[in-house]
């Protein structure tokens, strides 16, 4: 990779992950690692699907078990699926801190913050544990302004019309 960065799409228009996963697929026919780690899409979310196509050259993960997203759980399944999310998040450090790939997209990560089952200052810890191996990506709806220092690149993904 020619350099290494930290970048994010974020916005209320759709494309954010087809956007990363684009960024994955490039980088895994150039021979590099990647693995994908999605948040808040539930487990039924099949437009994802065909992405278990592609491993072994990208590796897909979901830790939540529900089949609704998690907006739409009751509050005690919404409690032990944050179990199950906070998991997914642990597995990411662990993922930086190994250097197991050398991208990482931690798709919807940034709704982590707007429900409240992260900080942002969690998501920096993240950012800073990341060496020189890894690219990362994170996607999410909102950016936290005070992201804005700690990542290298940043787009916007706009509805201008919708059907």
């Amino acid at each position: 990779m020619e350099k290494k960065i930290v970048q994010i799409y974020y916005g209320n228009g759709k494309g954010k992950t087809t956007a990363a996963v684009g960024q994955c697929i490039r980088a895994a026919s150039l021979g590099y690692e990647v693995i994908i780690i999605q948040f808040l899409k539930g487990r039924d979310a099949e437009e994802f699907s065909f992405l278990g196509k592609l491993e072994p050259d990208i590796k897909l993960f979901r830790f939540e078990k529900a089949k609704e997203s998690y907006i739409d759980l009751t509050e005690e399944e919404q409690l032990e699926e944050k179990k199950n999310i906070l998991n997914g998040v642990n597995f990411a450090r662990k993922v930086i801190e190994t250097g197991e790939c050398d991208v990482l997209v931690l798709d919807e990560i940034l709704g982590l913050i707007d429900l409240g089952l992260i900080t942002m200052e969690d998501i920096v810890k993240l950012i800073d544990l990341r060496d020189d191996y890894c690219k990362l990506v994170l996607t999410g709806v909102n950016m936290p302004e005070e992201l804005m220092e700690h990542v290298d690149m940043i787009s916007k993904i706009e509805q201008i019309k919708g059907c």
